[in-house]
Formats: structure tokens, sequence, C-alpha cells
């Protein structure tokens, strides 16, 4: 393998497999772990939503990666060269320079984030009769396509829902399934077909090139758009470079100009992708340009800015370009797998092989004893906050909506996500997260379920009240106090 694109490696002479960081910490910011008993107070203030904490009761925060990623010493100092200009701003000209060099795409639309642009995309394609087939959904893509009127399609293969597994790509969209759906439903009725780079809500699963090219040949066949949603398409060409024989010798930048080059339009989130602030949709097709141009200015902001401050689209410029190191974008993925294989090898239920984003416990197998109608992933994040401190994010049945009759649809999986953003966390406080998981895993039988007392009509998780179904919380804060004494 050539040096040049050999992925970042480093064994140490114990044999043991553990992340070596390759940065230094220069600026730290001080972390709350407050007792017990608050951790309660604040899980009833907050409505048994974690969403609704403060972080002046949480220690560590693995809600989400969207926002939270450590930057890097030169995104603060290209910050302090922005051009405040509301137009022409030379700070969007190194932007777009930089969404060039990095993802391969003439044509930049920037918007406030990655949700901004699944709006942008629904009001300009997304009618009442519209379907779109994807590898599977993301909430807010989702919910800006229903709200346009329009379906979706969710179209995996049967190993992807697979808990347990060595495939390296459960992202992939079934091809004959694709197929199929578009003769059924009419290539009219079909606006643009959805490839999300490791699919968040199951486990933060990549797709592979080659079935990226075999959806791009499907759209091609019937004259469909193909979009991609490359918010985190940089952890995605990562495994593929670990995982896809093809690519196993080529750099980070020919695997991200091969991904983004398939597509007819990408859009992205900033604050996952460029550990900044921002998002944009960008696109070769100057047809594509000009449908979606027009709705910048009425939703975000003048097309050199859109809604962003050029401070963070400075950073935003930087943050690309760092999404080629790869001892930068590997940083987070390395984590990821020493705290499943960690936590797998005491016995608890994680989704694998590991993925990008975060770790992702299996909450139907942690907590089989709670019915899914009592929401087990919603009630597995409040727990593990009571006894750690740490919060997750449910990605379960909460994290879905209704139907159109108000009937609950529940998830095909029950998660607790454990984000864990690039560079934030460290070793120790990894191991905490897998002691903590491990006694809570022990004393699972006495985690209960929760119940909605305060349900907004859509994107539930992220306002919405819940209560617990019994006393059960009290009962495992005792059981805490019995084996951890005085111990935050």
């Amino acid at each position: 393998m050539s040096s040049k694109h050999q992925s970042p490696q480093v064994k140490f002479y114990s044999g043991e497999e553990i992340p070596l960081e390759l940065h230094k910490v220069r600026i730290v910011q001080k972390l709350n772990l407050v007792p017990i008993e608050r951790r309660l107070e604040a899980l009833n203030e907050g409505g048994f939503n974690t969403f609704q904490l403060t972080t002046l009761d949480v220690f560590l925060d693995m809600l989400t990666d969207s926002g939270t990623n450590a930057m890097s010493d030169n995104q603060l100092s290209a910050m302090m060269q922005a051009d405040d200009a509301y137009a022409g701003s030379q700070s969007f000209i190194r932007l777009q320079k930089a969404v060039l060099d990095v993802l391969n795409t003439k044509y930049l639309l920037p918007v406030h984030q990655g949700r901004a642009a699944e709006n942008i995309l629904g009001v300009a394609y997304v009618k009442k009769t519209s379907l779109v087939p994807m590898n599977y959904h993301f909430t807010t893509a989702m919910a800006h396509i229903t709200e346009n009127g329009g379906r979706i399609a969710e179209l995996l293969y049967p190993e992807a829902y697979v808990i347990n597994s060595d495939h390296p790509f459960k992202g992939n969209m079934n091809i004959e399934a694709l197929d199929e759906i578009i003769k059924r439903t009419g290539k009219e009725h079909i606006p643009y077909v959805r490839m999300e780079a490791s699919t968040n809500l199951i486990g933060g699963q990549p797709f592979s090139i080659q079935n990226l090219r075999d959806v791009r040949a499907i759209c091609d066949k019937y004259e469909i758009r193909l979009v991609l949603d490359a918010s985190l398409v940089g952890e995605n060409a990562y495994l593929v470079k670990q995982r896809e024989e093809e690519f196993k010798d080529k750099s980070m930048a020919e695997i991200l100009h091969t991904m983004t080059g398939l597509a007819d339009l990408v859009y992205f989130s900033a604050r996952k992708l460029s550990s900044s602030r921002g998002g944009g949709i960008c696109t070769n097709n100057l047809k594509i340009y000009h449908e979606l141009e027009a709705l910048v200015p009425l939703y975000e902001g003048f097309t050199t800015y859109g809604g962003i401050s050029t401070r963070e689209i400075e950073a935003m410029a930087v943050g690309l370009y760092e999404t080629l190191d790869e001892t930068m974008i590997s940083q987070s993925p390395s984590f990821i797998k020493y705290l499943v294989n960690e936590s797998k090898k005491k016995g608890i239920p994680m989704i694998t092989p590991a993925g990008v984003l975060g770790a992702h416990v299996d909450a139907m197998d942690f907590c089989s004893h709670i019915p899914q109608t009592e929401y087990p992933a919603g009630a597995l994040a409040a727990a593990f906050f009571l006894v750690s401190g740490v919060r997750g994010m449910e990605r379960g049945s909460v994290s879905n909506q209704r139907d159109e009759e108000g009937n609950e649809t529940y998830a095909d999986m029950e998660l607790l996500r454990l984000a864990v953003p690039r560079r934030v966390f460290t070793l120790s406080q990894i191991s905490y997260v897998i002691d903590r998981l491990s006694w809570l895993y022990d004393n699972r039988e006495l985690i209960g379920g929760l119940k909605f007392t305060y349900e907004p009509p859509v994107l539930r998780f992220f306002m919405g009240k819940l209560a617990p179904t019994s006393d059960w919380p009290q009962k495992l804060m005792a059981k805490f106090r019995k084996d951890f004494g005085n111990s935050l």
C-alpha cells in the first residue's frame, strides 16, 4: 500500500487495541457531574426527554454530533478573517472553492443547516402524489417530505436490520426494490431518490460506492434525480477505504469525489461534515441550481451567506478541507469502535459492526421486558442518564411520527445512541461510559417504561414530555446508592 494513502494506525507492544488521539488538547471546558438525586430531579423537570435537559446537569453530552464536534485551531483562526459583506463576500468565495475542491461541485447554495436544505428540496420538488425512495429516513428529511404532502419508501436489504452482524455496508439501498417501486409508482411521481451517507437511524451504517453506482444506474434508467445527503459523507468515505477493496489505496479526496460525482445534487449539514455551523446545497447541474436558487433568499438569506455568519462560513471552508485528513476523520469512528467492542465483551447488546456518529445500544434486547408501546429506547436513555449523567439520544419509536390516522408507528429498531463527536472525549471518559452501561445492564430489570404526557404534532422527540409508568426511577436510584455509596 502506498504510504501516501495509508490509513493511520498505531500498534501497541502490549497487543491492546486502543485508539490513539492524534491531536492535543489546548483549551478545556469544565464539566459538571451532579449527584444522582439531582439527575432524577432534572429528568422530572425535562419530562424524561434528554433533549429537555440543561448542560448544568449533564456530565458527558453524547446527545448528538451536530454542532458539537471540536473545532481546530485553523478553523478558529480563519474566523478572524471573515468578510462581513452582505453580498459578494470573500468568505463565501473561499467556501465555494472548498466545496469545489472537496466535494467536486461547482454551484453552491448556502443554508443555515441541513434541515434547511431539506426544506428547500421539499418545497421545490415534493408534491401530494410524490414518493421519495431512500436507503433509510432521517427524522427531519422525512418530516419535510411529509409536510409537503409526499411519502417515503425505505429500501434497505434485510441484513441492515440484523443487530449483530459483520456486514460492512448495512446502509446499502436494495436495488431490486428500488427498480420495482419506480415501476409500480411511476417515475413521474418520484421527484428524487435520496441516499444518506451513513444511515443515522440504523446505527450509523455506511453504503458502498458500488451500491451508489447501482443506484445511479437505476436513476439514469428512469431519468430521476439522485440526491446525496452528505452530512456524514467523510466518515462514510473513511469506512469505504477500510472496507471496500477497490478503494483501499485511494485517498480520501478520490473517494469523496467518486461519491459526490455520482449524485445530481449534494446537500449537507456543516454541523456534522465540517465541524462548524451552517449547511449547503451543491450541484454541477446549472438547471438544478436555478430551480432552487430563488428559495434561498426566501427562506434563508442572500445567496452568498444563506443565514450563516460569515465567521462560520470561514470555519466551514477550513473544516471541509480537514475532512480529507484521515487522522481527523478516523478519530470518532475509532473511539466508537472501541466503545462498541468493549461493551460487547461485557455482554451489552450493541449494533455491529461499529458505524459512525456514535455507538448504538440495542434497547429491544437490553430492555426486553419493556413493551414497544412503552418506548424502551426512551426509557433506556432516561435510565442511563440517571445512573451516569451521560446524555444519549433515543432513536426508536419516540423518534418516529404517527400515521395520517394518528396511529402510533413503531420503529424497526429501538436504539440508545451515544454520539461520539470528533475530538471531544478522552478515553477515560469513554471507559466511564462503558462502566456505567455495564452496571445498568446488570440491573436492567429495574428499568420501566414511559408514556407521553405532551406530544407535539411533528418531530415530537425534540419537545415532547414523558413520564415513567411506575416508580422505577426511584428504585433504580436506590440500587445505585446501595452499590456505589456516596459516589457521583
